[in-house]
């Protein structure tokens, strides 16, 4: 018999004697089966009901006077054994989650996620922090956090910069630093598109049975309804805003964006706000080298009286933004297997959204044009109150409104 084929074999069998077996018996049957296998007996059957070999071995020593026991006789003590880490020490998993956080990577649209950190690296962090740990007990917590182990990086968006981690750390301290003063911190991204329309949408929904809801079967763009592109998180609040466009995708409509979420949420969650902090990808039409982004940007902190600071992903990471795996990825569940036929279906799809965390969107139609091509002239730029972080200040910059006359430089912003 295939070794494997064995190990279901056995599985199988213990599965069916467990409910009928107490503790000191399912042991018993478990040695005595390693025994009748010979040699590597022991951890094929350890592999198959999850008994550790230890506790075989340990059985096969015994007389068998001692294996005999009342059936149905309680064989440990209510609560006996020894605690569990997290039992024992309840902040070992914040500890953990704060180690890997800034520093978490993968597909946001999955629940899985990974780090970069081993978790030996880990295990030494959590030592230093006075926590007696090992580096499979922090294997075992990551894998409760939803994290799994991944063999390959996704890169394709551009090769890894050797600023990366240090980019996704100054940002997260951006983010604790501007969350401790009670100052809105938003997440944006205008680069999810969807097709409008009755085209194919991915995903299943309950339909009487063989009525599927028919759609094309290619998917050309309707230039009538063009695509749809979405919107700003709020990772404090876990509220969110979309401005389902209806025009082209640029700087000056996700500056619009910006500004409606603020009208509509923004100024009303956060009365004394002062600052804005954005997080934004490294590229698209909020990308860092875009002149159009931060002259618009200029015009709303203006209009605000908000100084925007903001915070672009590293080149090859804009998958990691919050907005993506917060926001983005229960407004597809939610409309999972149902075509947007209509910008009207696609608002009141997205402002349906809700998840058990208590996240709400509210969605809003924008029927404005947005023109491309437009030009910023080296004049325009500088007309506009950049003041660039110390750190990456391609990557880190802070808009100053033009009707405050003192600078506002980073280190008062941090203290």
């Amino acid at each position: 018999m295939r070794y494997y084929d064995l190990i279901k074999t056995i599985r199988r069998k213990y599965q069916t004697l467990v409910p009928v077996l107490d503790e000191r018996s399912r042991r018993v049957w478990a040695a005595a089966e390693a025994e009748a296998l010979g040699y590597g007996g022991q951890s094929i059957v350890a592999l198959a009901t999850g008994i550790s070999r230890t506790t075989i071995s340990g059985e096969l020593g015994r007389s068998q006077e001692e294996s005999t026991v009342d059936r149905g006789k309680k064989l440990r003590l209510s609560g006996g054994g020894r605690k569990k880490l997290i039992d024992r020490e309840p902040g070992v998993l914040s500890a953990l989650e704060s180690l890997v956080e800034p520093t978490t990577h993968g597909d946001p649209e999955s629940p899985l996620r990974w780090t970069c950190k081993s978790t030996r690296q880990l295990a030494a962090a959590l030592e230093v922090q006075g926590y007696q740990i090992g580096r499979q007990t922090v294997a075992t917590l990551l894998d409760g956090l939803g994290y799994s182990l991944q063999g390959n990086q996704k890169t394709k968006e551009g090769s890894s910069h050797p600023d990366r981690d240090a980019q996704f750390k100054y940002i997260n301290d951006r983010v604790q630093n501007f969350q401790q003063r009670e100052q809105p911190v938003i997440s944006v991204d205008t680069k999810k598109k969807e097709l409008v329309g009755d085209f194919k949408n991915s995903g299943k929904e309950w339909q009487p049975k063989g009525e599927p809801e028919p759609v094309r079967i290619y998917d050309f763009i309707d230039k009538k309804l063009g695509k749809v592109t979405p919107g700003v998180y709020d990772s404090t609040a876990n509220v969110g805003w979309v401005s389902v466009g209806v025009d082209h995708d640029t700087a000056e409509f996700a500056v619009e964006t910006l500004r409606r979420w603020w009208e509509k949420m923004g100024r009303v969650r956060y009365p004394k706000a002062i600052e804005l902090l954005i997080t934004a990808d490294g590229g698209g039409s909020n990308g860092s080298r875009v002149r159009l982004w931060k002259v618009a940007l200029q015009r709303f902190a203006d209009q605000a009286g908000l100084r925007i600071s903001v915070c672009h992903f590293p080149p090859g990471t804009s998958k990691w933004n919050k907005i993506e795996h917060r926001m983005f990825s229960h407004i597809s569940l939610n409309w999972r297997g149902k075509p947007l036929i209509s910008h009207e279906i696609i608002v009141n799809l997205i402002a349906g959204t809700t998840t058990r965390t208590g996240l709400k969107i509210e969605a809003e139609l924008d029927t404005n044009v947005y023109p491309i091509g437009i030009e910023v002239t080296d004049n325009e730029l500088k007309n506009t109150r950049i003041e660039k972080a110390a750190f990456h200040g391609e990557w880190n910059y802070m808009i100053i409104p033009k009707n405050i006359t003192c600078a506002f430089n980073f280190g008062q912003a941090l203290r």
